[in-house]
């Protein structure tokens, strides 16, 4: 990826706290993905946590030190994508507020991935291969927040040999909702079965979508079950060729 003379457009990876502590693979799939297309991409070892648990949890002035990091890691790249649309929300409606800088370059620069994939980069078809029967569950924050809407299923269309399925009731949460989940035990649960028996419908053998959050609480539920059902990030699925297949590492 390259500007109008030339140069090379430096791209960072927000890897976000789950990418980085239980699943990173879905972080060496984004850059594995982005420089496939081309992308010259760096991971800042300041990066932090973004602070949204603190944030949604009450605790502004301890999230405010952490929404200042990232404003000044980030500061002077192009583009900083996350595979997350919770962290990528909490980035570009937040902080504008808690950081009192709504046009610091950080902000206005950061993209959920298929919003980037989409948008900025302007291509659908990515190269991917990946021959398994696919749902996609469109995650609150990217829906709600971001707003990315077809953008994650236009790219999974265009995966040769992915047969996507239509996830029902696919809009409504999967109950997680961070700290939620554990505060409100008994109704993340319920929520939780309502999700899994749309997913189960759909006889898919995975489950995808575009934050970790929501696989992780998808996943747990599927696999205590014995269902079978693999939970994948859409930056796996995306980043997957006949040359690099996907591997169930998890």
């Amino acid at each position: 990826m390259r500007t109008l003379d030339g140069t090379a457009v430096r791209v960072a990876l927000f890897a976000t706290c789950l990418a980085d502590t239980l699943f990173p693979e879905t972080a060496k799939a984004t850059v594995r993905l982005l420089e496939r297309l081309g992308c010259v991409v760096e991971f800042p070892q300041a990066q932090t946590c973004c602070g949204q648990m603190h944030f949604n949890t009450g605790y502004r002035e301890q999230a405010r030190p952490l929404a200042d990091n990232y404003t000044r890691v980030f500061a002077s790249y192009d583009a900083v994508v996350v595979p997350s649309g919770s962290c990528t929300g909490m980035v570009r409606e937040v902080y504008p507020d808690l950081t009192g800088s709504p046009n610091s370059p950080a902000i206005a620069r950061t993209y959920e991935l298929s919003e980037f994939l989409v948008d900025v980069l302007g291509v659908t078809d990515v190269g991917a291969y990946f021959p398994h029967r696919v749902t996609y569950h469109p995650t609150c924050h990217s829906l709600r927040m971001l707003g990315v809407g077809e953008k994650p299923l236009r790219l999974l269309q265009n995966v040769r040999g992915l047969d996507l399925v239509e996830l029902p009731e696919a809009d409504s949460c999967c109950g997680f909702g961070g700290t939620f989940a554990m505060k409100n035990a008994e109704t993340s649960t319920a929520m939780l079965g309502d999700k899994m028996s749309c997913v189960l419908t759909t006889r898919a053998e995975v489950v995808t979508a575009g934050d970790s959050s929501c696989l992780m609480h998808i996943g747990g539920g599927l696999s205590r079950l014995r269902t079978g059902v693999r939970p994948v990030h859409l930056a796996e699925i995306l980043a997957s060729t006949e040359e690099d297949p996907w591997r169930a590492t998890r």
